[in-house]
């Protein structure tokens, strides 16, 4: 049995029978009071037009009466006004599917609309298009460096679960553990240096890089003792058990064409959003590799932005919004200039050959390393 609903009456208000596409969707005429249909729908605004027609073009609605009450009158559009109404409405993509549905979101492109972004997210790297069309200024620098990275092959099998780094004169060499026989190489050096590193045979490459981890030849006598000299004081205010000293592993080969260098630089977007735009990652910031930050400081940027988002979303608030999406850009320059500057600061530090700065370095990583608090503070401050 078809399911009725009483007839809504506005004394004396015309009626419109919704049962084809838009265009005859609002005829005008004197509804009958004799005849029982079987949805009546009461108002003829944007919702309630839009509700008729999509129940007309119901194929379970084919042979159903539907009814369509507006109380103003009729309104013939034969051209657009050249002025704008003041009651402009925001269609979503899912809505505009549901109007294509009876023909109705064809009709209004031919008409006047305006397509926007609600909220776009600029994640397209250092080189952003998102935030030069934006407009935000960048502020960045190259340092006189490049990085060679590389899939290498270990000697042997081992418990490979240690990243390795050590500080040469033209920069840090890090192994980075993908497997029990494949480690991953990050190496920060000069320009000349890397063009050759990749310019190398693999025979040649391998020696490279094992002799940059084991070979003394950047050790001088006076920083050694120096350094032993503090790792003693330490041990008898602090004595721990001690553990055998690990060694970092020896490789043996390297993945054919995985070799590649990228030069290295510092760059910091200095607004992270603007209306409807947001950067996160490297449309950010761009940091030395030294720290291994980069892509964390990326996901951090992801997890305040969904934060806040997601409040919005839930008070019902525009996504594009400047009010919460400048807490995001709050958030995130809070932690991403300090990080940024504490990493250029450690590349700049560690560039230099210097006695008294590389005893200096010497000495903080001992005792950072020595005092549990002081360094658990530090990796949970770069883990955000």
């Amino acid at each position: 049995m078809a399911a009725r609903l009483a007839v809504s009456r506005f004394g004396g208000v015309p009626a419109a029978a919704c049962r084809n596409p838009l265009g005859s969707c609002r005829r005008w005429s004197g509804a009958s009071a004799d005849i029982v249909y079987d949805v009546v729908v009461s108002g003829g605004g944007l919702v309630g037009a839009a509700m008729a027609c999509a129940l007309g073009h119901n194929i379970h609605f084919r042979d159903k009466k539907i009814l369509l009450l507006e109380a103003g009158p009729k309104k013939v559009l034969e051209k657009l006004s050249e002025t704008y109404s003041n009651r402009v409405s925001s269609i979503s993509p899912g809505s505009a599917t549901l109007l294509s549905g009876f023909g109705a979101w064809d009709h209004i492109c031919s008409m006047r609309y305006r397509p926007f972004r609600r909220m776009q997210i600029g994640a397209d790297g250092y080189n952003s298009g998102v935030r030069q069309a934006a407009g935000i200024p960048n502020v960045s620098w190259n340092y006189d460096q490049s990085a060679v990275v590389a899939t290498l092959h270990l000697s042997e099998a081992t418990e490979n679960n240690v990243a390795w780094q050590r500080f040469l004169p033209s920069g840090p060499i890090a192994l980075l553990p993908l497997s029990d026989t494949l480690s991953s190489l990050v190496w920060s050096t000069s320009h000349d240096h890397a063009a050759q590193l990749v310019s190398m045979n693999e025979e040649e490459f391998v020696d490279a890089i094992n002799s940059a981890f084991w070979s003394d030849a950047n050790h001088t006598d006076f920083i050694d003792s120096a350094g032993s000299v503090l790792q003693y004081a330490v041990a008898l205010l602090r004595p721990t058990k001690v553990s055998a000293r690990q060694l970092p592993p020896s490789v043996a080969r390297v993945d054919a064409k995985s070799r590649v260098l990228f030069p290295l630089g510092l760059g910091h977007a200095a607004e992270y959003v603007r209306p409807r735009v947001a950067l996160i990652g490297d449309a950010a910031h761009r940091v030395h590799p030294l720290a291994g930050q980069g892509v964390n400081m990326g996901f951090g940027d992801i997890s305040s932005l969904v934060h806040h988002l997601s409040a919005a979303a839930f008070n019902g608030k525009d996504l594009g919004s400047m009010s919460h999406l400048t807490g995001y850009e709050t958030d995130r320059q809070r932690h991403n200039v300090a990080l940024l500057a504490a990493t250029d600061l450690l590349k700049r530090l560690y560039s230099s050959s210097a006695s008294p700065l590389v005893l200096l370095r010497t000495w903080g990583l001992q005792a950072t390393n020595a005092v549990s608090p002081l360094k658990e503070q530090i990796m949970a401050f770069a883990s955000k």
